[in-house]
């Protein structure tokens, strides 16, 4: 969070008004809801597990048991049968919607 002097950033009218409130304080103005980003995507996180989710889907779709996944991917079989059956829900939205 960077701060600003309000004296930079708004019209004299507003910051006006805004010291009839308070003076000498530090104020939070939040983003607006349109701004805010979604968890895990600034930092990439959410697309790292995007494609590690893609990967476990491919590897059991090719025939790789759900106890081997577990292992290879550090989680645990419910985790695997999750993620499998979202991978599923999501590719049978595709293509109702392309049809």
């Amino acid at each position: 969070m960077n701060y600003k002097n309000g004296k930079d950033v708004l019209p004299p009218r507003l910051l006006k008004e805004l010291q009839y409130y308070i003076q000498g304080e530090l104020l939070y103005i939040p983003k607006t809801e349109r701004a805010k980003a979604h968890w895990g995507e600034l930092s990439g996180t959410r697309k790292q597990i995007a494609k590690r989710n893609e990967e476990i889907y491919y590897h059991y779709r090719t025939g790789r048991s759900v106890k081997d996944l577990a292992e290879d991917y550090y989680l645990s079989d419910e985790s695997i049968r999750k993620i499998l059956c979202k991978m599923r829900a999501s590719l049978k939205e595709v293509a109702s919607v392309t049809e």
